[in-house]
C-alpha cells in the first residue's frame, strides 16, 4: 500500500476521499484554486498545493499543475474523484510516467469507455442489450438525419463523449431533427473536445437504472447491487437510492449478468458503473454508458452494503485483491440520497452564490458535504453543496428518514433546494417508486415553487426584538420614541427594502405580546428568544421556533418549510413620518434613510425641473432616486459622493423658482 494520497479535485468528493484516507493511515495531500484557497477539503487534508486561478479549465483541469503538485509533495498515488480530469487519458498517463499509482482503472477501459460509439460496440459483442441506434463513421449531419429517420422517431442525438446531460437533445419532429444535431454538436464540441455524435431510439418514459461494479487486477469482477436515478433535471442526477424499487428478481439478475459481462469483457479493475435505461411499462432494458470512475451516488451502494467503495478502490489500486466474493456482499435495507444544490428552485433553479452563514445537519443522517459557515460558495464550480443519505430498514423508513432530515437541516446565506427535494420525496408517486426520468416534468408542470408562507412577518418580528448593542442610526429616523429595555421602539413600521410595498407594523401589547399588522387584517401573537439565533413564534394557540441570524442588513429565517432573507428596514412610528414629512420640504432634498451617498447629478447654480433626480442614495443594499418637488436652481450642495449620512440629512438646498415658493 502506499502512504502518500494526493486528491485531485474539490468540494464534498475531495472531502469524502481525504476521510477515508486519513482512516487508512496515509498522508493526503489537496489541490486548490485561488477560489478554494480557505475551502475545507483544503483544511482538512495533511498538505495542500495552489494549482491556479478560479476557471477550472486552469486549475483543476490541468493535468501539468496535478503532477507537479504530486512531484512537490513526493505522493504517490492520485485519486481524481469524479467529474474534472477522472476519466481523462492524460492523467492517468502522466501517472504512468511519473511513477504514481493511479487509483482508478487501466488506461483502455477508460478510453474504450470514454466514447460512447465505442462502447456500444463492445457492450454488443459482450451480449448486453443495447438500443437501436446508429454509432457509424460518418458524421455528417445527411447521414445521421437519415439515420434518424431509418430507426424512426422520437430519437435521442447524444454525444460520444462526456456525458452529466451534455450533448442530449430528444427529437419527436422531424422539422427539429437537423437543429438538435447542430446544438449538440456544439455543445459536446465545447464540453467534451469531441463532436461525435450517435442516434438512438428514445425510450418514452425512461428509468434510469444502474449496476455498481467492482473489481480487481487480478481478474476478479463482481457486482455491488443496482441503483434506481431516475430522478433528473435536465439529464442531471437529484435523487438516487438503492436498491431499485418495483423490480423483478428476474429483472436484476439480468441487469447483473450483463454489467458484470461487460466488466469482465474489458477486464475491469476499479470502481464502475454501467448504466441502463429501462422501460417503466415493459422492464426491458438497454445499455447507456459505463461510468469508469466513482459516482456521486456511491453513498447510497456504501449504506445498503456497509463496505466503503472509497478504500476497496484504493486498495485495488495498490494491487490487492478483493478478499469478497459475491455471495459474501449483501444488501440490507434501502438508502436513498438528495443532492442539495445552492439554487432557488422556485426561480427556474437560478444558481445562488454567497457565503454561508448557517450550517447544521441533524445527526440522523449521513451528510457528504465540502461545506461549512463561513464557506463561500462561487459561480465558478458545480452548484452542489452536500449529499444527504438516509438508511432504513425499508424504502418507506429511509423516505421519512430523509424528510425529516431535509426539514432539520438548517441553512442560510444562500437558497438552496431544501424545500424542492423534500417536496419530491412527499409526492405519491414517489412514495409508490412510480418514477421516470419525466418525473419531475410531470410532477410540476409549469414550475416549482415555495411556499413561502409569511417569512417577512418572522423577520420583522426578529428585527424588532433584537436587542440592540449600540446606538443605531436607524433609531434617528423619527422625532418623539417610546423606547424599551431592547431598544427599540414600543410600535414600529417596517418595510422589505427589496419590496418596500410590503409594510408590517407592530406593536407591544403586553410582555411578549404584540399586535402585528400588514397590507390588511391585524392579528395577536407571541414572540421570545428561546436562544441566540431561534425565535419561538406563538399565532392561534400553535407555537413553532423559527431559525434566526440578522447578518450585514439582512435578516435570514428559516423553519421546515421555508428559507427566506429580508433586508428589513424600519420607518418609524407617527412621529418619524411627521420628521420625514418636514424634512422633505420643497426646497430641501434631504436623506430619508440613514444610507451612502452614491452620486450626486447636479452642480451648484443648475437649473432643475420638478422630478429631475439630483441624488442617488444607497441603504441597506437598495439605491434610492432623491427628486426635485420643484423647479428651481441648486443654492448649495452639502454632501459628495462616498459620504455616509443620517436620516434627515440636508443634501442639496435649492432656492426655488417664482410661483414654486410656499
Amino acid at each position: 500500500m502506499f502512504d502518500s494520497l494526493l486528491v485531485a479535485n474539490r468540494g464534498e468528493i475531495a472531502c469524502r476521499i481525504i476521510r477515508t484516507a486519513r482512516k487508512m493511515g496515509l498522508r493526503t495531500i489537496a489541490v486548490f484554486s485561488e477560489a478554494d484557497r480557505d475551502a475545507l477539503h483544503v483544511r482538512m487534508a495533511d498538505q495542500a498545493v495552489a494549482i491556479g486561478p478560479a476557471p477550472a479549465r486552469e486549475s483543476y483541469l490541468c493535468t501539468d499543475k496535478i503532477l507537479e503538485a504530486a512531484r512537490l509533495t513526493g505522493a504517490q498515488a492520485i485519486h481524481p474523484g469524479y467529474g474534472f480530469l477522472s476519466e481523462q487519458p492524460d492523467l492517468v498517463e502522466g501517472c504512468t510516467a511519473e511513477g504514481l499509482v493511479w487509483v482508478g482503472p487501466h488506461l483502455d477501459a477508460i478510453t474504450s469507455m470514454g466514447s460512447k460509439i465505442a462502447a456500444k460496440k463492445i457492450a454488443l459483442k459482450a451480449g448486453v442489450p443495447c438500443i437501436p441506434g446508429y454509432a457509424g463513421e460518418d458524421q455528417s449531419d445527411a447521414a445521421l438525419v437519415a439515420a434518424a429517420h431509418e430507426i424512426g422517431l422520437p430519437v435521442m442525438v447524444k454525444a460520444s463523449a462526456g456525458g452529466g446531460g451534455k450533448g442530449m437533445r430528444a427529437v419527436f419532429e422531424p422539422i427539429d431533427l437537423e437543429a438538435a444535431i447542430r446544438a449538440a454538436r456544439i455543445e459536446a464540441a465545447r464540453s467534451f473536445g469531441d463532436d461525435r455524435l450517435l442516434v438512438e431510439k428514445l425510450v418514452r418514459n425512461p428509468r434510469h437504472v444502474e449496476v455498481q461494479l467492482l473489481g480487481d487486477k487480478h481478474g476478479n469482477v463482481i457486482h455491488l447491487f443496482e441503483r434506481d436515478c431516475s430522478v433528473q433535471r435536465n439529464h442531471q442526477k437529484i435523487l438516487e437510492e438503492a436498491p431499485a424499487p418495483n423490480l423483478t428478481e428476474a429483472t436484476r439478475e439480468a441487469l447483473f449478468e450483463a454489467a458484470v459481462g461487460l466488466g469482465r469483457k474489458i477486464g475491469y479493475d476499479s470502481t464502475g458503473t454501467v448504466e441502463f435505461v429501462m422501460d417503466a411499462a415493459t422492464g426491458e432494458f438497454f445499455f447507456l454508458e459505463m461510468n469508469t470512475r466513482l459516482q456521486v451516488e456511491h453513498t447510497v451502494t456504501e449504506e445498503v452494503t456497509g463496505l466503503d467503495l472509497v478504500e476497496l478502490q484504493l486498495r485495488v489500486a495498490a494491487g490487492e485483491p478483493l478478499g469478497l466474493t459475491q455471495d459474501r456482499v449483501t444488501c440490507v435495507g434501502h438508502a436513498i440520497e438528495a443532492r442539495l444544490t445552492a439554487e432557488d428552485a422556485s426561480d427556474g433553479f437560478r444558481p445562488e452564490t454567497g457565503t454561508i452563514l448557517k450550517w447544521q445537519v441533524p445527526e440522523n443522517v449521513r451528510c457528504d458535504s465540502g461545506v461549512g459557515i463561513g464557506s463561500i460558495v462561487g459561480s465558478s464550480y458545480d452548484s452542489m453543496i452536500a449529499k444527504l443519505i438516509a438508511l432504513g430498514p425499508d424504502r418507506e423508513a429511509a423516505r421519512r428518514k430523509l424528510i425529516a432530515g431535509l426539514e432539520r437541516t438548517e441553512v442560510a446565506g444562500l437558497r438552496t433546494t431544501r424545500q424542492f427535494l423534500r417536496d419530491a420525496l412527499q409526492t405519491k408517486r414517489f412514495q409508490a417508486g412510480e418514477i421516470t426520468t419525466d418525473f419531475l416534468r410531470q410532477e410540476w408542470r409549469e414550475a416549482w415553487r415555495q411556499a413561502h408562507g409569511e417569512t417577512l412577518l418572522y423577520a420583522v418580528l426578529a428585527h424588532h426584538l433584537a436587542p440592540l448593542k449600540k446606538t443605531s442610526p436607524w433609531q434617528t429616523l423619527g422625532g418623539f420614541r417610546l423606547l424599551e429595555r431592547a431598544g427599540r421602539s414600543a410600535h414600529a413600521v417596517y418595510v422589505d427594502a427589496k419590496a418596500p410595498e410590503n409594510r408590517i407594523s407592530i406593536q407591544r401589547e403586553a410582555e411578549n405580546r404584540f399586535v402585528v399588522g400588514g397590507t390588511s387584517d391585524e392579528e395577536r401573537l407571541a414572540a421570545t428568544w428561546l436562544a441566540p439565533g431561534a425565535l419561538r413564534v406563538e399565532r392561534n394557540g400553535v407555537q413553532e421556533t423559527i431559525g434566526v441570524l440578522i447578518s450585514d442588513g439582512s435578516v435570514h429565517v428559516w423553519s421546515k418549510d421555508f428559507d427566506a432573507a429580508h433586508q428589513v428596514v424600519q420607518l418609524g412610528n407617527y412621529d418619524a413620518a411627521q420628521h420625514q414629512e418636514t424634512t422633505a420640504a420643497p426646497d430641501r432634498i434631504a436623506a430619508t434613510m440613514p444610507g451612502l451617498v452614491v452620486n450626486v447629478l447636479v452642480e451648484q447654480g443648475a437649473a432643475v425641473a420638478a422630478g429631475e433626480t439630483l441624488v442617488v442614495m444607497e441603504s441597506m443594499k437598495l439605491l434610492m432616486e432623491l427628486k426635485a418637488l420643484a423647479a428651481g436652481t441648486v443654492a448649495s450642495i452639502r454632501a459628495v459622493p462616498g459620504d455616509s449620512v443620517e436620516a434627515g440629512a440636508l443634501l442639496v438646498q435649492l432656492e426655488l423658482d417664482e410661483g414654486q415658493r410656499g
